[in-house]
């Protein structure tokens, strides 16, 4: 066992925890526990926002479905990055005009509708769980893979804290501990990058995809946790197989992947639906995240909002540079991940493996650990913030005479949920699972704040019922995808990525709903529009 990574890991923990309580001191009211007094400069909010944002799934994930399936995907990383250019043009001034504190605030102002603010808890909720579930699982893994320790303990050391730093300062706390986590994230991954890459050009650059297949870098033992097929011969679960430097990659039956120049190809065993399925759900499902979305409450206006998502853009698409190098250099290092199936791991592995267990290794394995788990507490930090925001203003209904410690309750209550799930999960594919929470998140959120905001005509029963077809269908792909059974041909497409019919699907029934229902467009929606797209400086 690495030596340095429960050294370093406590210290990630205990810089959080302190960090937390020293926002503590800033957090007085419930509008500091809720938007931080609305006082955020652009800068502190970009680096928090992308310290949330940043999440298992692209710490992890992206680094682990690139060395799975090679370029193929890479319009995860593309997408997650591209979705705050949606943001900047069409949401992100106009909603912190809005003056709302949640997504339910604002349907209230924009609809003035108690049945779409109930409907609308209910999406924030469910998404926040379908976030939250994988960075936890996020956490156990990493636990498991670094320390040899229990999965459980480190979903719940990270539930636990998180948990903690949410109820004891709220988003006051929460900003300043997101700012320097992603700040964590960014050196976790770009120091050892750099001596990885030294490493490879040292090693006469191994080819990716040898015309003979993958080799073994060096002697490797494998252990598979369930019966397969390795090439074409039966193997036992805890069956041990030994391969010495040089060896062939052997392909399992169980584990998908990409093999030879497939791997560098576009395209793959992927269609086209599936492709612009997944563009849809990363590019348009960021402005539907309701953890993203709280942080623009929390500018003190709309052009600080703006200024704030510019920066965002810089800071998360120099990140996405650098997972996708790890899972590169995976195929070379760490190929045994492509049979055990746990290619998530990789970022997790890669130093060690490739630089040798000396002190170098050690020291940046337990630097990307230490990351890791910044990555798991900053996202998990924002997801639970916005949930407990929605519990405390619309389960508790304590939005007017609420104290601060019904907003501790209220975080409890939304953490439960996800930690009890998180528990008994422990083999879903991070990156997967969170570009669900995307299309759904596109296919509800997105056509109710675009059309929300920039369409006069819409209604409340248009807006209810294009939520109930696009979100709702989207999230019974979900269920169905997470907890069915496995699915084949275009089906399996068409409920595995479901945003290129769900997200259309939301858009024409809300503007067809609104348009047999324009006279209950509210009477005051001139006032409500200018109130959103009216600059500061008129002082509406």
């Amino acid at each position: 066992m690495n030596p340095y990574v429960v050294p370093g890991l406590l210290l990630v923990v205990l810089v959080t925890v302190g960090i937390g309580v020293y926002g503590l001191r800033f957090a007085r009211t419930t509008s500091d526990f809720l938007v931080a007094s609305r006082s955020v400069s652009p800068s502190w909010n970009a680096a928090a926002i992308s310290g949330e944002y940043l999440s298992a799934a692209s710490f992890l994930g992206v680094a682990g479905l690139v060395l799975r399936y090679g370029v193929d995907v890479l319009w995860y990383p593309v997408g997650f990055a591209a979705g705050y250019l949606a943001l900047l043009l069409f949401v992100a001034a106009p909603l912190r005009r809005s003056g709302a504190f949640t997504l339910p605030d604002f349907c209230q102002v924009r609809l003035r509708s108690r049945p779409l603010r109930r409907l609308a808890t209910v999406f924030v909720v469910f998404i926040g769980c379908l976030y939250l579930v994988p960075q936890l699982q996020g956490a156990g893994l990493t636990f498991t893979t670094v320390t040899g320790g229990s999965y459980a303990w480190g979903a719940l050391l990270v539930g636990l804290v998180v948990t903690a730093n949410v109820a004891l300062g709220g988003m006051r706390a929460i900003t300043f501990v997101q700012a320097f986590q992603y700040w964590l994230k960014l050196t976790a991954l770009a120091v050892p990058v750099i001596f990885l890459v030294l490493q490879w050009q040292s090693d006469a650059r191994p080819a990716l995809t040898p015309p003979a297949g993958l080799t073994f870098p060096a002697a490797t033992t494998v252990v598979l946790n369930q019966d397969a097929l390795v090439d074409g011969v039966i193997v036992h679960k805890g069956q041990q197989l030994d391969f010495a430097a040089g060896d062939p990659v052997p392909q399992v039956s169980t584990v998908d992947a990409t093999f030879g120049v497939n791997w560098l190809r576009p395209g793959g065993d992927d269609s086209l639906f599936s492709t612009y399925s997944l563009i849809l759900a990363t590019f348009l499902g960021t402005m539907g995240l309701p953890h993203v979305l709280v942080r623009f409450y929390t500018n003190p206006d709309g052009a600080a909002a703006r200024r704030t998502t510019l920066v965002v853009l810089a800071l998360v698409g120099l990140f996405y540079l650098l997972p996708t190098l790890y899972g590169v250099l995976g195929r070379i290092y760490t190929p045994q991940l492509l049979m055990t199936g746990r290619t998530d791991a990789v970022v997790l592995l890669l130093p060690e493996a490739a630089l040798g267990g000396g002190h170098l290794g050690r020291l940046l394995g337990a630097l990307v650990t230490s990351g890791a788990l910044a990555a798991f507490l900053s996202t998990s930090s924002g997801l639970l913030t916005s949930v407990a925001g929605v519990v405390f203003t619309d389960v508790l209904h304590a939005e007017r005479g609420g104290s601060v410690r019904d907003f501790r309750l209220a975080t409890v209550l939304a953490a439960a949920l996800p930690i009890g799930l998180s528990l008994y999960v422990s083999d879903m594919d991070v990156s997967r699972v969170v570009g669900l929470a995307f299309a759904v998140a596109a296919s509800s959120f997105c056509p109710l704040l675009v059309l929300g905001i920039w369409w006069r005509g819409l209604t409340d029963v248009g807006a209810v019922a294009g939520v109930l077809a696009g979100g709702g269908a989207s999230m019974a792909a979900v269920m169905i995808t997470v907890l069915g059974p496995p699915l084949h041909g275009w089906v399996a497409e068409v409920i595995g990525q479901p945003a290129a019919w769900t997200v259309p699907l939301a858009f024409l029934v809300m503007i067809g709903g609104s348009l047999l229902t324009a006279r209950r467009v509210p009477r005051d929606i001139g006032a409500t529009m200018l109130r959103l797209h009216a600059p500061e400086a008129v002082r509406i």
